[in-house]
């Protein structure tokens, strides 16, 4: 029998999160307008039409996460968990971090890091401001507000698109054969660049027996990491790494399943292929690689004016090339058979199998 009490309020919760997000951003932006003497404005604001579309698109989304708990992919408890200890401490924190943003974002600055924040060793196209976000991924204080920032970005749904890697994650895994040995090993599930962790805790929550990896380039974001991932129930805590997706630290054909959330529109072209390559490499024949990340022109050609919008306003120098690459023709080139893929409002998802030889 359908649970509708418990429907009717994860729908409320939600709505809850979409207009503190659209407040927040209308109250701030006006603000800052008025504090600067500037006015910052999207080059394609989008009209009556398109927001109605957008409407119906989180509301198919939000029905599609209803959905997975209902089903028990996860349970129905991960679609109302908040950290709140995190939102009234930090909270504030970002109103008192929107002037530098803002100051940032109109001088283009889009490398200004804080005194003593080293960037040598790193990637050059790591060491951004990405967002304009106050010492891009390289602070504790960016790591502490970051969850945040992205749930008002995206007026709430950022954690119903991120657990849509679950069901065809854990579909996969119930059906892969595994070898049956004197001692039974849990299944291995790699989270690249993992960053907070929150994958990796709704990985938990869907496969609780798994054991979770997670490799990060950010110090910062794995300490937070370890900090949201503390109170974890498994058979071994997770562990996490500081590394470059495109060397990843683990032998061959190492984990049963891969996964990547909101990577790869921050990869310049180059840098894409060699971690889908890595990810090839170390996950096991008959295992899968799942990708979330955002929606591109050939999926929703309406959303195109959004897509424009979003490298000018926050900052991501990689996006305009994401947005019309082939990443099936990418993980094809690895080695990745039966790709798949479908899109969830503004995100989208491949599952690429790895073949058995």
């Amino acid at each position: 029998m359908p649970d509708t009490l418990t429907k009717t309020a994860y729908q409320t919760f939600q709505e809850g999160k979409k207009y503190f997000g659209v407040a927040h951003k209308t109250l701030s932006t006006q603000l800052l307008n008025v504090l600067s003497g500037t006015k910052r404005e999207e080059p394609n604001p989008p009209d009556p039409q398109l927001l109605l579309l957008m409407q119906s698109r989180i509301d198919a989304l939000l029905e599609a996460d209803w959905q997975d708990a209902e089903d028990g992919i996860y349970p129905k408890q991960a679609l109302f968990e908040n950290r709140w200890d995190d939102f009234f401490r930090y909270y504030p924190e970002l109103w008192l971090d929107l002037p530098k943003i803002w100051d940032r974002a109109t001088k283009k600055r889009y490398q200004d890091f804080s005194e003593g924040i080293d960037i040598s060793g790193y990637p050059s196209y790591y060491a951004q401001n990405f967002h304009h976000q106050t010492d891009g991924y390289f602070s504790d204080s960016s790591a502490q507000m970051y969850d945040l920032q992205v749930e008002v970005l995206f007026n709430g749904t950022a954690a119903p698109m991120r657990r849509r890697i679950l069901a065809p994650l854990k579909q996969h895994l119930a059906q892969m054969e595994m070898p049956i040995g004197e001692t039974p090993q849990p299944v291995k599930i790699l989270d690249i660049a993992c960053g907070t962790g929150n994958s990796l805790t709704w990985i938990n929550q869907a496969i609780p027996q798994a054991a979770l990896y997670g490799v990060d380039l950010s110090p910062a974001y794995l300490r937070k990491a370890n900090e949201n991932l503390s109170g974890i129930k498994g058979r071994v805590p997770a562990q996490l790494i500081q590394a470059n997706a495109e060397e990843l630290p683990y032998i061959d054909e190492f984990f049963e399943a891969t996964t990547s959330t909101f990577l790869f529109h921050e990869l310049p072209a180059e840098a894409r292929q060699n971690v889908i390559d890595e990810a090839f490499r170390v996950t096991k024949p008959g295992g899968v690689f799942v990708i979330c990340d955002s929606i591109q022109k050939i999926d929703a050609p309406e959303f195109e004016p959004l897509m424009e919008n979003f490298p000018v306003m926050f900052h991501e120098p990689y996006y305009r090339h994401y947005i019309g690459d082939d990443l099936v023709a990418r993980l094809e080139s690895a080695g990745f058979t039966d790709v798949s893929t479908t899109t969830h409002f503004m995100s989208k998802y491949w599952i690429a199998i790895k073949p058995v030889a």
